[in-house]
């Protein structure tokens, strides 16, 4: 008998439990394994190093708790992992447009000073090469033979 009720008890306990669960969350388990790839591939371990790592974290335990039917929890640190993704990506992005920007100010800054190291200078800058018509493409013919000199004359015939 205490067999019997320990068995409806326990019956009870799992359907009460599992009434709770939700469905398999396998589009949130997806989606969060693509935004973290995609965060990967936005070098976010660069920038935002922590915020993926937490993303990874949390979709290891969304995987975990999915294999063992805690559906509910899996959900939740699938959809945490997605949200920490977006963050690192987001985070790595703006990274690479400071540092874009960075470079830009760099170059501005030199274009400048080079800009004002030529008005400075008194020397005007070089003409522009000559334009060249089709003849003038062809390489010029080598140098003619010097010219062979006269036979010396012959001596005048002496009378005998």
């Amino acid at each position: 008998m205490w067999r019997i009720a320990i068995l409806s008890a326990a019956t009870v306990a799992c359907a009460a439990g599992c009434a709770t669960q939700g469905p398999q969350p396998t589009e949130e388990l997806t989606k969060a394994r693509t935004v973290v790839e995609q965060a990967d591939k936005a070098q976010a371990q660069r920038y935002a190093a922590a915020d993926l790592q937490r993303a990874r974290d949390e979709l290891s335990s969304a995987e975990l708790a999915n294999s063992k039917g805690s559906y509910d929890a899996a959900r939740s640190y699938a959809e945490s992992a997605a949200v920490d993704a977006d963050v690192a990506t987001a985070r790595a992005s703006a990274a690479e447009a400071q540092r874009a920007a960075r470079e830009a100010a760099q170059g501005n800054a030199t274009l400048q000073q080079e800009s004002a190291r030529g008005a400075d200078s008194p020397t005007p800058p070089p003409p522009p090469p000559p334009a060249t018509t089709d003849l003038e493409a062809y390489p010029p013919a080598p140098p003619a033979p010097p010219p062979t000199p006269p036979p010396p004359p012959e001596p005048p015939l002496s009378p005998r």
